[in-house]
């Protein structure tokens, strides 16, 4: 029986981690019950030195065979959205409001799978450690455990990621070299105005009427100053204000998310959203605050380590399952602060024709489970590969 094989035979056990993950979904920076049952399922396995608590709630479980001194670091994500599902699944979230709608829970799982099958065969030469991750959808995870020395305690030669997605071919993969992910820059926008009775809006100062204009004056950003040549986006994901239809409030927020593939059209976006906020705010004589966010980075896989891994990906499951020429994504990943620090490679695993990642009704196809555990294993296997015997 082959590795894979193997692997489908053990998706029952995979889908109940993954399944218990999904039920009990914490937000990014607050995974303490998640972070808890990777560990604890880390421990069930046997032959793991953990260590918790790496940039709050990160994890890393190092496992270490043979005498080499070449290492490999594996990485999987595990917050989730404060977003509803609307999914009628056995396995459904219990928690009102939040869901693993972006497949974290599976990825973790993978990486799970791919731990517990390498502690078994040890059919390596050298450490590989698993790093898990929270934070992610916040970009806040990667560069907390960065901070708090990953690399330097816990060294790796170069370090790997993978995540699912919608609307590539099921179980296929997907590699591309160079900038693969955009920057993001997750800014927060607070207009304060001054309330006043909705019958007399001449008293007050409306902050809903100038984060309307607002709204609509950035997108003026990318399509006037943006080459149609080059990628950015000016999102406003969510506009709050206001819960009386017949009162002006006082304060309006809303919530930006920023994406650059370039630095230089990176600096001129934020620029222009930092003047545009600031004088639409002047025009209807309301006040404004604008809080940035963890500074954003683009992803770049690095040449040898992409071709490396997409070789390994084609021995392993065909080159008919084999994508090296995927296109780039406004997507972002911070991951890519791990890449700034490491040679790499972020790849995609293709989750089939369903709905796209942050939707309320994603659902992550687990039949990738033993796959994504698959792609794990071989990376391992081929990196430190044990020294023949003569």
């Amino acid at each position: 029986m082959n590795t894979l094989e193997i692997l489908k035979d053990r998706k029952p056990e995979m889908k109940s981690w993954m399944d218990t993950m999904h039920k009990n979904p914490e937000l990014s920076m607050k995974e303490e019950n998640t972070a808890k049952y990777i560990v604890d399922t880390l421990k069930s396995f046997g032959g793991f030195e953990i260590a918790e608590g790496v940039g709050k709630y990160g994890i890393v479980a190092p496992l270490k065979n043979g005498d080499s001194e070449k290492s490999i670091g594996l990485r999987a994500d595990f917050d989730a959205l404060p977003i509803e599902e609307e999914n009628d699944l056995p396995y459904k979230s219990t928690v009102a409001g939040n869901a693993h709608l972006c497949g974290h829970d599976a990825h973790t799982t993978m990486l799970l799978g791919a731990a517990k099958y390498l502690s078994e065969t040890k059919n390596f030469n050298g450490t590989v450690r698993f790093f898990f991750q929270p934070g992610e959808e916040t970009m806040e995870g990667a560069p907390a455990m960065i901070a708090d020395g990953l690399f330097e305690r816990f060294p790796v030669d170069s370090v790997y990621g993978m995540h699912n997605m919608p609307g590539l071919e099921l179980g296929k993969f997907y590699f591309n070299t160079g900038k693969f992910m955009a920057a993001v820059d997750n800014w927060e926008i607070e207009i304060t105005g001054k309330g006043s009775h909705g019958s007399m809006p001449e008293l007050g100062i409306d902050p809903i009427v100038c984060g309307s204009s607002l709204v609509m004056a950035l997108q003026t950003i990318v399509s006037r100053n943006v080459s149609p040549w080059r990628t950015s986006v000016v999102n406003v994901g969510a506009f709050q204000s206001g819960i009386a239809g017949n009162a002006v409030p006082q304060k309006a927020i809303l919530r930006l998310s920023i994406r650059n593939m370039d630095p230089e059209d990176r600096k001129m976006v934020l620029d222009k959203v930092r003047l545009i906020t600031k004088t639409q705010a002047e025009s209807f004589n309301c006040e404004v605050e604008i809080r940035e966010g963890i500074p954003g980075t683009v992803l770049v896989n690095t040449n040898e380590e992409t071709h490396w891994a997409a070789k390994v990906a084609k021995e392993t499951f065909g080159e008919e399952n084999v994508f090296t020429d995927a296109h780039p994504y406004m997507g972002s990943e911070d991951f890519a602060f791990m890449l700034e620090k490491k040679k790499g490679n972020y790849c995609m695993l293709g989750n089939g024709d369903t709905f796209m990642v942050h939707h309320p009704k994603y659902v992550f196809n687990q039949d990738l489970l033993p796959v994504g555990a698959r792609y794990w294993v071989a990376l391992v296997e081929n990196y430190l590969k044990k020294t023949v015997q003569k």
